[in-house]
């Protein structure tokens, strides 16, 4: 079965040309883009073009871009000039999407209202109408490109504004990435809130944790039901693509934390390791599906 994984499993920034190389040695297929996700940078036509190189070179097939909601840049931001920019940076990642020939969607975040004693949910409020304003705005862009995007479930989310998006804007331009590490931080009701919405998933950033905070290892480190997992997404809108995974290798034990950069006998050891791991959630994954009836993939 595909497998994606995120090119930012060691660093954000610089180039990605190292990591690339090592993902398609641990035998992932495909890509989800997560540079400069929280950045106000703008791909360029020479940047584009050398991604596309580095895709041919070691045989890589991009399905996600994770876009960004910038620093200055916000494409909710309360201040118009500023949402105005993000809009900008969002088209900007729509473009390296098509243009670097993904399947997939632009992942986003989003305004979140969370279940957290004493949490205001003044500012996310105030954000969601600004998000409105550049919804109405992109929703024509992601037409003429033949794009989606698939807004991001954070820590503690209770979906209600992911709920609205959902019901209010229609499924050929905006749809769901679940992120499995977001939803199982706190009391990990993340799943359940997936639920009512598992027709609208278009992405999945699949990751462990032990519930006390955001960690994003490779599946089976930490306490997400990667069964119940399994059989959502196999009931899902998403169940005929590749599983795409989101991991960091600082969490696990091949991270030397005293060193400035960690050697290439770490990161292979650690994709060696993550790619079993996802394998196994592909498994469970392909079980599911199989017991419903779908066809192999």
């Amino acid at each position: 079965m595909d497998l994606a994984v995120n090119t930012c499993f060691l660093s954000a920034s610089g180039s990605p040309e190292g990591a690339l190389k090592a993902v398609a040695e641990a035998g992932f297929t495909h890509l989800h883009w997560c540079h400069h996700w929280r950045t106000d940078f703008l791909y360029g036509p020479a940047e584009l073009k050398q991604c596309a190189q580095w895709l041919r070179t070691f045989g890589l097939r991009l399905l996600d871009v994770h876009g960004s909601a910038g620093q200055e840049k916000c494409w909710y931001s309360p201040v118009e000039y500023q949402r105005q920019a993000g809009v900008e940076l969002v088209v900007n990642r729509i473009i390296m999407l098509r243009e670097l020939e993904g399947t997939g969607s632009l992942i986003m975040h989003v305004p979140l209202l969370r279940d957290r004693e004493g949490f205001d949910p003044a500012l996310p409020l105030r954000q969601f109408d600004a998000l409105r304003r550049s919804l109405d705005e992109l929703a024509p862009v992601l037409e003429k490109y033949g794009a989606r995007i698939a807004v991001e479930n954070g820590f503690s989310d209770t979906f209600e504004l992911i709920g609205r998006i959902m019901r209010d804007y229609p499924e050929k331009c905006f749809g769901i990435t679940y992120d499995s590490g977001h939803g199982n931080v706190a009391e990990g009701k993340g799943m359940e809130r997936l639920e009512p919405f598992k027709n609208r998933l278009q992405a999945v950033h699949l990751n462990d944790n032990d519930g006390s905070g955001d960690r994003h290892q490779p599946p089976f480190y930490g306490t997400v039901d990667w069964e119940r997992m399994a059989e959502i997404i196999a009931e899902s809108s998403y169940r005929d693509r590749p599983l795409s995974f989101e991991i960091l290798i600082g969490h696990t034990p091949f991270c030397d934390p005293q060193a400035p950069e960690q050697s290439p006998e770490n990161v292979r050891a650690f994709l060696k390791d993550a790619h079993e791991r996802c394998e196994r959630v592909a498994k469970l994954f392909a079980e599911r599906r199989a017991a419903k009836g779908g066809r192999a993939i």
